[in-house]
């Protein structure tokens, strides 16, 4: 499956799950939930996953630890917040160009419509 065709898959569960659930729940209900959703369909999937980093001579065993992998190609990073900043976007992209992945979903569950809090951040896609 290609990252744009899990793209689709991850958006469609984020949709149903803010449909139910709503705005305003912490961070780490709307993971639970979209991890649930996500191995319910037969996704491969890893929450919290310590990722680690090389500089130089120093590599630290865990540099970043990431929300969600979906079939080691897509990082899902979840936020709920009032508004997503730059440096959210910016993290993201630096969470992919240090793995080697291609595509991140950044996920807000804290907006009215979840179309208006999901964006796609792309490394060499």
């Amino acid at each position: 499956m290609t990252e744009n065709e899990l793209s689709k898959i991850i958006v469609d569960c984020c949709y149903k799950i803010h449909k139910t659930l709503g705005p305003g729940l912490l961070e780490s209900v709307y993971e639970e939930v979209l991890y649930y959703v996500l191995t319910k369909n037969s996704l491969r999937c890893e929450r919290q996953m310590g990722v680690p980093v090389t500089y130089e001579n120093i590599k630290m065993d865990i540099g970043f630890r990431a929300d969600i992998i979906v079939e080691s190609k897509v990082i899902v990073e979840l936020k709920s917040v009032e508004k997503i900043l730059p440096v959210h976007k910016k993290q993201l992209l630096t969470y992919l160009k240090l793995t080697g992945m291609k595509l991140g979903l950044l996920v807000n569950f804290n907006v009215e419509l979840i179309k208006n809090g999901i964006t796609r951040i792309v490394n060499n896609l």
